[in-house]
């Protein structure tokens, strides 16, 4: 059984610990506290009398807080125990924790209370073997400050841990020796301070200061505005406003600013994707543009400001690119590993255009399409230009990092996660069919913008015949009549790849699909192959490649199925569409709380549960994103100029739901839906 583990989250900035509220080293997952790719604590362990201490319960109150009610000793003297804790652990900018000793005896008790730190200043990708470096300690017992401090040239990070109470203060941490009265308390915070200088030697901590939110009396009332500004669910399906609102807290958790940066931008998910990434930054406010639409002009602008603008072989840069991953830790900084700025990922340029589009069908924000015209362009001609590495017209990719580039630069970027059926690894570069499918999409939506707001219509007229002709090329040679399916890639002699994935609704979703084909495809979604019962799988059943418990090899995504669900009811097939959906919110029932990054691919027939993946992350943008995407889905929501158009189609069981005030250019409107069968008159559960 694994370790439960808790965590406070506020942007970048998280700490993670056992289920006592201790952290310690763990080379299988980044414990501690960490903020822009650095381990801030490595050691917090706190101890009375000696002895470590056991949790009788915990209270998770708000994404940024939580509360722990321990004991010393083991679960034996749980119930005669004279002195318990609380441990109340918040975050923001900083982190805070606030011990409370109660002496239960009707006499005045004497305790040893130590609290154990330690620092290790970790890059979060060496979490697995941590190099060993050379910390500074500075005890100040007099100001009941511990200084910690790790310095490479101009590089440097520094934690600073303050007592409210009196303290021994070494530099293993602080010690009280206290007299609690007869059923007394007695309380003290300790404040952990996290301070950034970079590489270049500019000090950042007034950029921290300055441009992250001021939350620690406010984060609450944040949260209070993010979910008021969200549209409103009523709904009939008992469980759905629960999950509707976690989708929505997990999204407030995890936005971020960048240093340098004014605005909030979605980071990718807790553990291993606390950054940027934008990939799931622009999936993410896809899918969320209905519901928080905040999210896309802020992660627009921050993509455009940092556009490929050169070679760059390390970073795997190009003229035009859009960014895949943006880290700031020790390794990036020295370009040990090339994460600083990494730009391999081939869908994140057409996808940027994709969602500049699809943000102004939504929002009516003109102004914004012309500032960012000039990105724009450039991302359509990258497309063209680097993208088509065979000159035959497809979107391919291939690193140019041959040391530690990504091999597979689309959203199935794991090394082994293209290949034939039977296993075999496809000759590079590999042109994915989603590619080809974004690239159509984009050069259609770069066709309305250029005519509609940069006053460019040849170039329209340009877009709109290359869009033509690549949805003409890629039906004629991605198709495999025996299998009724696309491949789901090209080798560059033109062998296709014959493995049948989910891949195909990324195709529905951008409209490359030639009509006639569609249910062919629907039927392959949903068929035993590729559906679970819980999503629709990466990777099919039946090829000698599958495996239930490969990332993209046979588990299940909700981000991806959020736009298989998309490009069924693009396609009409809205029976197979809400099948998906229902399977997604049933393991979202299941699993509670957070929806995980991924789950096993094995049917629901044999586990009846849900599997979770050790390795999968949880809270995730894009997962939290796809929740309210499927929503979307299911009352077909849609702007159609100044009119928000609604069609919808639910599963059998979802009764009817509500969704007010959704927000959008024509201001405020409401959408609702039902099933076709039976509901329960009057039962009507709100959010909120």
């Amino acid at each position: 059984m694994r370790e439960e583990r808790v965590h406070v989250i506020a942007g970048n900035a998280f700490a993670v610990s056992d289920a006592h509220g201790d952290m310690e080293v763990d080379p299988r997952a980044p414990v501690g506290l960490f903020s822009f790719d650095t381990r801030f604590l490595s050691r917090w362990v706190l101890t009375i009398d000696g002895q470590r201490l056991h949790a009788l319960s915990r209270d998770d109150m708000t994404y940024f807080e939580t509360r722990f009610f321990l004991v010393p000793g083991t679960a034996s003297h749980y119930v005669d125990a004279d002195v318990s804790v609380i441990r109340h652990r918040s975050i923001d900018d900083s982190f805070t924790e606030q011990l409370t000793v109660l002496n239960h005896s009707a006499e005045p008790a004497e305790f040893v209370v130590r609290m154990e730190v330690d620092a290790d200043f970790a890059d979060t990708s060496e979490i697995r073997s941590p190099t060993l470096r050379r910390i500074t300690t500075v005890a100040s017992p007099a100001d009941a400050v511990l200084r910690l401090r790790y310095e490479r040239d101009r590089f440097a990070r520094e934690a600073t841990v303050s007592s409210t109470a009196p303290a021994d203060v070494d530099e293993g941490g602080f010690t009280y020796r206290i007299t609690v009265p007869a059923h007394g308390t007695w309380i003290t915070d300790l404040h952990v301070g996290m301070s950034i200088r970079g590489e270049g030697g500019h000090d950042l901590r007034e950029s921290l200061e300055s441009h992250r939110l001021r939350v620690r009396h406010d984060m609450r009332h944040d949260l209070g505005d993010w979910l008021d500004r969200a549209p409103q669910l009523v709904s009939e399906r008992e469980r759905l406003p629960a999950v509707y609102e976690q989708a929505l807290t997990d999204l407030a958790a995890l936005r971020y600013v960048p240093l340098a940066y004014s605005g909030r931008v979605p980071v990718g998910g807790l553990p291993w994707a606390m950054a940027l990434y934008g990939r799931d930054a622009l999936i993410t406010c896809l899918m969320t543009l209905p519901f928080t639409p905040e999210l896309a002009p802020n992660t627009l602008r921050m993509l455009a400001l940092l556009q490929g603008g050169r070679l760059d072989d390390q970073h795997d840069e190009e003229p035009g690119k859009i960014l895949g991953e943006l880290r700031y830790g020790e390794s990036a900084a020295f370009d040990e590993q090339p994460t600083g700025l990494y730009y391999g990922a081939a869908d994140t340029t057409p996808l940027f255009v994709i969602l500049l589009d699809e943000y102004e069908r939504w929002s009516g924000d003109a102004e914004l399409v012309r500032q960012l015209r000039h990105p724009a362009r450039m991302a359509l001609d990258w497309i063209d230009g680097y993208g088509d590495l065979t000159g035959d017209g497809y979107l391919r990719y291939q690193r140019r990092n041959t040391r530690n580039g990504l091999v597979n630069q689309g959203w199935r970027n794991s090394p082994d996660a293209i290949v034939h059926a039977d296993g075999r690894a496809p000759a590079g570069p590999r042109a994915t069919c989603e590619l080809q499918g974004y690239a159509y999409d984009a050069k259609r939506r770069g066709a309305r913008l250029a005519r509609e707001f940069w006053g460019e219509p040849e170039y329209a007229d340009l877009l709109e015949r290359q869009a033509a002709a690549l949805r003409e090329r890629f039906n004629r040679d991605f198709w495999l009549p025996r299998q009724e399916h696309y491949a789901s890639a090209l080798e560059p002699d033109g062998t296709p790849v014959a493995a049948l994935t989910s891949q195909l609704g990324h195709l529905l979703w951008s409209g490359i699909v030639a009509e006639e084909r569609s249910a062919a495809l629907a039927a392959h979604l949903v068929g035993p192959q590729l559906f679970s019962g819980f999503g629709v799988r990466t990777f099919a059943d039946g090829q000698l490649a599958y495996n239930p418990v490969g990332a993209h090899l046979g588990a299940v995504w909700p981000s991806d199925n959020a736009l298989v669900a998309a490009g069924l009811r693009r396609y009409h097939h809205d029976e197979e569409a809400a099948r998906v959906a229902d399977g997604i919110f049933a393991m979202a029932d299941l699993v509670g709380g957070s929806v995980p990054e991924v789950i096993a691919g094995y049917p629901r027939a044999v586990t009846g549960y849900p599997v979770q993946l050790p390795m999968a992350g949880r809270p995730q943008s894009w997962s939290a994103g796809a929740l309210l995407m499927l929503l979307g889905t299911l009352l077909g929501l849609r702007p159609c100029g100044d009119n928000l158009l609604v069609n919808p189609a639910l599963p059998d069981g979802f009764g009817r739901i509500e969704l007010l005030d959704v927000p959008g250019r024509w201001g405020r409107a409401d959408a609702y839906g039902r099933d076709r069968s039976a509901v329960r008159p009057g039962h009507r559960p709100r959010l909120r």
